[in-house]
């Protein structure tokens, strides 16, 4: 079977645009992994598709593992595989991606990196290097390469500034995707600090902070990546040929972006695709996502897994989980994100997650979900339960039967080699929760009533007292004992009996 190359496309079928490897090199993007991919340069290679954008993405790798020496082999070029269901229909489409031109090794070719810089076609910045990626590291940018990826990015523009003697004209849009709150902002601050901690001069920081611009942006899309090998063989012999960068993506897809009127001239693949929002405030696009999809995430987690359900489709294919997923969402956490929105919007997006849940193509399991659980909860759900309690005066069921499976989740049995572990069914789980400890010692030493109270009304786990939300603890404690009386199932088939 023939590879996916520059040299095959005359034999491959639906391929790329004509005179696409042409086009001028636009964007610098550091990171290779398959976010970048299957988002941000899907994003780019659909406009240039629709002669919108035109313009190629240049790469830096940065790490030592990845797959440098498949893009070489393939030109660049890579298959994303796009499933899932949209307004309840299944969608199936695979896309050949021209959008990168080349991929450089930040330690072979710094320099090649470097000149880059002189290349005036060049405008924008991407980046996904991790959360820990946007941190401030005592790096010195003559260094090649520079330790940290702000180093990096300030030794390049520092190399821009020079080559166009800081015009205002060759300054950078720069937007970073590194899933952490403000993280453009996060990034101009480090990458400033570099400027002074190097000793750069005056006037280069003035063009620095007055013409390029540091943009908060928001991703969302799930990308599990390269499919296992059996399901690529499957893709592989229905697209007829192979591809050693082969994505797969869901439907939904997501880039918001904090910006005005000169962001969005300079980001004009945005005009390709509705998924692109260019807008002075993301926030409501960050509530949405961590309200109704996270946060139901978070409480529907340990509800699925002490059910006996392994992944978030198996879930969705239950009638009874299905449902309490749908009411914890539309009927509780909708109702009181806390954030001035029409109610409206916020049930239209619950409705695009509820098909996202589904997707049959991507495999979601719920002890995975479980990672730092107690974090997530405070971060996603607690702010909307006081909301919710606050408007409503009354005790949201869901949310309570919600948290009381998460305590029960979190009843550490034992400890072994530093990993805590929780018994369901007689098989141990690892409870992967900076916080286990102290559940394994709330549960060894207290009973149901008061682990309950000491949890709640700890503030330093959730920044408020919970216990100050009038009947909510009773009621989270009345749902601890029948599950661990009755088991989570029966319980759930009552709850949910009781709603109806």
């Amino acid at each position: 079977m023939m590879t996916l190359s520059k040299f095959n496309l005359k034999n491959i079928q639906g391929t790329v645009p004509d005179g696409v490897f042409d086009l001028p090199e636009k964007v610098l993007q550091f990171g290779t992994g398959v976010l970048l991919r299957g988002l941000p340069d899907y994003f780019i290679d659909k406009a240039n598709c629709q002669g919108i954008f035109n313009g190629r993405i240049v790469v830096v790798k940065s790490t030592s593992g990845g797959d440098a020496a498949a893009f070489e082999k393939q030109d660049g070029l890579y298959t994303l595989c796009i499933r899932g269901l949209q307004d309840g229909q299944p969608v199936s489409q695979n896309i050949i991606s021209s959008a990168i031109s080349r991929v450089l090794s930040a330690k072979d070719e710094w320099a090649t990196i470097l000149k880059c810089a002189h290349n005036p076609e060049m405008q924008v910045v991407i980046s996904n290097t991790t959360e820990v990626g946007i941190e401030l590291v005592k790096d010195d940018i003559h260094h090649h390469p520079p330790i940290s990826y702000p180093g990096k990015l300030l030794a390049f523009l520092y190399e821009r500034y020079k080559a166009f003697d800081g015009s205002a004209q060759c300054g950078m849009v720069i937007v970073p995707t590194e899933l952490i709150s403000d993280n453009g902002k996060k990034l101009e601050s480090i990458v400033l600090e570099l400027a002074h901690l190097n000793g750069l001069e005056e006037n280069f920081i003035e063009w620095l902070e007055k013409h390029n611009r540091f943009c908060n942006s928001l991703v969302d899309r799930i990308v599990p990546g390269k499919p296992d090998a059996a399901a690529k063989k499957l893709l592989e012999d229905e697209l007829g040929y192979t591809d050693d960068l082969l994505t797969m993506s869901e439907v939904y897809s997501l880039w918001a972006i904090e910006g005005d009127e000169k962001i969005a001239a300079v980001l004009s693949f945005a005009a390709a695709d509705k998924g692109v929002v260019i807008t002075p405030d993301i926030h409501v696009f960050k509530e949405l996502k961590l309200r109704l999809l996270n946060g139901t995430h978070s409480l529907s987690c340990a509800v699925a897994f002490l059910s006996g359900i392994v992944s978030v489709k198996e879930a969705m294919d239950n009638p009874v989980i299905s449902k309490f997923a749908n009411d914890l969402m539309t009927k509780e956490i909708a109702r009181a994100i806390p954030y001035d929105l029409p109610q409206e919007d916020a049930l239209a997006f619950a409705g695009k997650v509820l098909d996202r849940f589904r997707n049959p193509s991507i495999e979601h399991h719920w002890i995975n979900i479980s990672l730092n659980y107690t974090s997530k909860l405070e971060m996603r759900i607690a702010q909307v339960l006081l909301r919710y309690a606050e408007l409503y005066k009354s005790v949201p069921e869901n949310m309570a039967l919600g948290f009381a499976a998460y305590l029960v989740f979190m009843k550490v049995v034992k400890v072994e080699n530093d990993i805590y572990y929780g018994n369901f069914n007689g098989a141990d789980y690892p409870v992967k929760d900076p916080k286990a400890g102290y559940f394994f010692e709330q549960w060894k030493n207290y009973p149901v009533q008061q682990v309950v109270k000491n949890v709640l009304a700890n503030s330093a786990l959730w920044n408020a007292d919970l216990t100050a939300i009038p009947g909510f603890a009773e009621k989270v404690t009345e749902n601890v004992e029948d599950i661990l009386k009755h088991g989570m199932k029966e319980v759930l088939n009552g709850a949910i009996v009781a709603t109806n």
